[in-house]
């Protein structure tokens, strides 16, 4: 499994439309009035890797398993959404299921799609939606303060609690500090800890180079990441066999998809990586996050094997491409033996042995 992201924004900013390419289907309906998403839609995307495919054709696997991301097209918020207002709560309640939030906000003029403010400003919508979910966990944090009088709570989780209602009555954003906090903070369903990528949507003229409302974006918001694409193009490129699809973006003069920008901005975001396992059976891509120690990499593919862990068989996807399978890399001296504090490091292919099963090789 990869990541789930949720795209959120203010109505008709293009939500539904930047969904519908992203997964490449038509399941979000798409429509010139607010709330056209009442519910979320949710696609499954496979994280194309060329590495898991060369892996998969050295090793002549029966199947081939990338990891993926799942995206959700949550209804657009308005102001007052955190009292109610529009979907109000039942967008805030879809939002803290997801890893990840993108921040999609109108970049472009038309008449012909009208904005439930009247006038087309970016960076007043990201202040909206960060209002909203402010004011959102500013109403969770109080209550639970108000009730930690009656339960009890750990000195440090009442500070926090503190703290984090200091910033929200500033108007700022909760913070975290240490993983105690995070992990702590994260029961409570914060929004505003979530990690996000806001997202320009512009018309085709200003993809290349941007625009006077991406300019404003990049300048007011520079600590964040941000992706600037064009969801109508983006629905294009979808809709094209591979070759079409590489004459068109040459033509558009894109490089990447905004779908390959998301991923690549997700994944640092998350601060996530890539393992392989493959032999004749399966090649998979793996998802962990970042400096995760072998046993429990060995966990995402079965339980069990956290705790039965004895050793990882390890050789970077470079030098298994290189020699051509696992038994070439060991004949050369690229295949390492690591135990349990080896750190899992993105692109290795590993074999990882276990009890109850002496000679177990995942394939």
């Amino acid at each position: 499994m990869g990541f789930k992201c949720g795209i959120v924004g203010l109505p008709n900013v293009g939500k539904s439309t930047l969904f519908n390419a992203l997964t490449a289907s038509k399941n979000a309906e798409a429509a010139n009035f607010p709330f056209c998403t009442i519910d979320p839609n949710i696609g499954i995307v496979d994280v194309v890797d060329e590495r898991l495919d060369k892996l998969s054709k050295l090793s002549n696997s029966k199947k081939k398993i990338y990891t993926n991301i799942t995206f959700v097209d949550i209804a657009g918020l308005v102001k007052g959404a955190s009292k109610g207002e529009g979907l109000g709560n039942k967008f805030l309640s879809h939002i803290r299921e997801v890893d990840a939030i993108i921040h999609l906000v109108r970049c472009f003029e038309s008449d012909k799609i009208t904005h439930v403010n009247s006038k087309i400003s970016p960076v007043e919508d990201l202040e909206t939606i960060k209002t909203e979910i402010i004011l959102s966990d500013l109403d969770i944090v109080q209550k639970k303060h108000e009730k930690s009088k009656k339960k009890l709570l750990q000195e440090k989780e009442v500070q926090i609690l503190e703290e984090k209602l200091k910033q929200l009555n500033e108007g700022k954003e909760a913070t975290i500090k240490d993983e105690f906090e995070k992990k702590f903070l994260t029961t409570l369903g914060l929004l505003s800890i979530k990690p996000k990528i806001i997202v320009c949507n512009v018309d085709e003229e200003s993809l290349a180079k941007g625009n006077a409302f991406t300019e404003n974006v990049k300048k007011v918001y520079s600590d964040e990441k941000i992706v600037t694409i064009c969801a109508d193009i983006e629905d294009q490129i979808m809709g094209l066999d591979n070759n079409e699809r590489e004459i068109f973006m040459k033509e558009t003069g894109l490089n990447k998809t905004g779908l390959n920008q998301l991923i690549k901005e997700g994944y640092d975001l998350l601060k996530l990586d890539t393992f392989f396992t493959s032999g004749p059976e399966e090649s998979r891509a793996w998802t962990v996050k970042k400096n995760t120690l072998a046993p429990q990499a060995a966990s995402v593919i079965h339980t069990d094997f956290e705790k039965n862990f004895i050793r990882a068989e390890a050789v970077t996807c470079e030098d298994f491409i290189k020699f051509g399978s696992a038994e070439k890399c060991k004949e050369n001296g690229k295949l390492r033996i690591e135990g349990k504090d080896y750190i899992v490091k993105d692109g290795d292919v590993l074999y990882f042995r276990v009890n109850p099963w002496p000679n177990f090789l995942h394939t």
